[in-house]
């Protein structure tokens, strides 16, 4: 059987986003952690979507060059209709740094094709494009992307445009138009693609704001029926789909939702310095968890950040131990001391940001496979994209699959390793700096109503 889509995450937390949307329609679906065989389909014959999490968005432009192709080759192999190359619903890329422009000419080149559907908006999790230009919530308030207090100051990729014509037209030459939320209410989306290609536009970005923008944007993706098509966007492009094939009747009604299952304890680690975050982990303290801090500065040295996991795993040992909640955190928000104190360091080594952090995240990932090993415990909760994504290579994690909800974009997965029997079923979820409420590491932990 052919899926019905494919897709890469450009980050490990986006993925188990689409993972969830899809499995929560009813559209049987298995993220890995490197392409699969097609041959993986004769072990899981009720696939419907197959994924891959990747780590493009923190690399360069010439990584991307250099990998892409053959990731995008091999999941065009299983003949989907979609091959949805998944961003941040914040768009969060550069001309350095996780480039979607390059992303985006990759794939059109290989699937050859008039053009590529961008869909960023996503209503679910307040995410909306309007005439092109971008808009996240934060708290209760809904920002320009260019304005957002937190994506504007973003430590790597901060937001300075969020017209995303304007955003694209720096990292790729490929021409960029939109289909504007006017056009689509007044039926006019077909003329508005025509009159686009007939200009030269390559890459069309469709407006989402709410239901009737999101079935109209799934039905223009899907509009060539079985022909292979090469999407790029944020989750919203599954929301899109599903909700044009649910208004088709394409899908039948999923069966009951699963249910979140509470455990006894629940460990986590973040190296999120968000201020959503932030605010989650000072509720989960205010609830009983106990916060350990993890020095991130001690990552400009192997030796050094070695004796800092061995001396957190020792101190979140004895909380487990008493049937604590814990939580390991490198920092509290974009003003926490820990920040100036890392980046001090990293001024007087010669060690390279991108070494250090990717050090420290593959050490915070070595901290939860001790731990796991050491004591069973059933549930890690991860939060950082680049700290999932480096997290999971260290677990040795083959792929996941869905488990239950939590919060929109931040499921409950299950593990499987080939390589690791200790880890294969741990429980884990991934969550980006941006996404859950206050709440998450409580509900995180299950059985719990607020």
């Amino acid at each position: 059987m052919t899926p019905l889509l494919t897709f890469y995450g450009d980050d490990f937390t986006g993925s188990t986003a689409v993972m969830e949307i899809l499995n929560r329609a009813g559209i049987p679906t298995m993220l890995f952690m490197a392409p699969p065989d097609v041959r993986i389909l004769d072990e899981y014959p009720h696939l419907q979507a197959i994924g891959v999490a990747g780590v493009a968005r923190s690399k360069s432009p010439e990584w991307m060059k250099a990998h892409l192709p053959n990731i995008l080759h091999s999941l065009a192999k299983f003949n989907a209709p979609i091959l949805h190359y998944k961003v941040c619903s914040t768009f969060d890329s550069s001309p350095e740094i996780g480039s979607i422009g390059v992303a985006a000419e990759i794939g059109s080149a290989l699937f050859d094709k008039d053009w590529v559907p961008l869909v960023v908006g996503a209503p679910a999790i307040r995410r909306y494009q309007a005439f092109g230009t971008l808009f996240a919530a934060d708290g209760q308030q809904v920002y320009r992307i260019d304005r957002h207090p937190v994506m504007s100051c973003h430590p790597v990729t901060p937001a300075s445009e969020a017209d995303l014509g304007q955003h694209l037209a720096q990292q790729t030459q490929l021409k960029v138009k939109v289909i504007d939320l006017a056009m689509m209410k007044a039926g006019k989306s077909d003329e508005m693609i025509d009159r686009h290609l007939e200009g030269g536009a390559r890459i069309i970005a469709i407006d989402v704001l709410d239901e009737e923008t999101l079935i109209e944007a799934g039905r223009v993706i899907w509009r060539d029926g079985a022909t292979s098509k090469f999407t790029v966007g944020s989750q919203g492009v599954e929301y899109a789909l599903v909700a044009y094939w649910k208004a088709c009747g394409r899908l039948a009604a999923p069966s009951a939702e699963a249910t979140l299952n509470p455990v006894d304890c629940l460990f986590a680690i973040s190296g999120s310095c968000s201020p959503t975050t932030a605010g989650q982990i000072a509720f989960a303290e205010s609830q009983g968890f106990q916060v350990v801090n993890f020095n991130a500065a001690t990552a400009i040295e192997q030796t050094a950040v070695d004796a800092e996991v061995a001396r957190v795993k020792k101190s979140c040992l004895g909380l487990l131990s008493q049937g604590q909640d814990v939580i390991v955190a490198t920092a509290r928000g974009p003003d926490d001391p820990a920040i100036p104190r890392m980046l001090n360091a990293l001024e007087h080594s010669d060690t390279s940001a991108q070494t250090t952090y990717e050090r420290l995240a593959k050490s915070l990932g070595k901290l939860a496979e001790e731990i796991r090993l050491q004591t069973a415990v059933p549930r890690i909760a991860i939060c950082g994209g680049d700290t999932s994504g480096h997290a999971l290579s260290v677990l040795q994690a083959t792929a996941l699959s869905f488990v239950a909800p939590i919060e929109p974009g931040a499921p409950l997965c299950k593990l499987h390793s080939c390589a690791a029997s200790g880890i294969n079923g741990l429980e884990v979820t991934l969550k980006g700096g941006q996404m859950g409420t206050q709440e998450f590491f409580v509900k995180a932990k299950g059985g719990v109503t607020l």
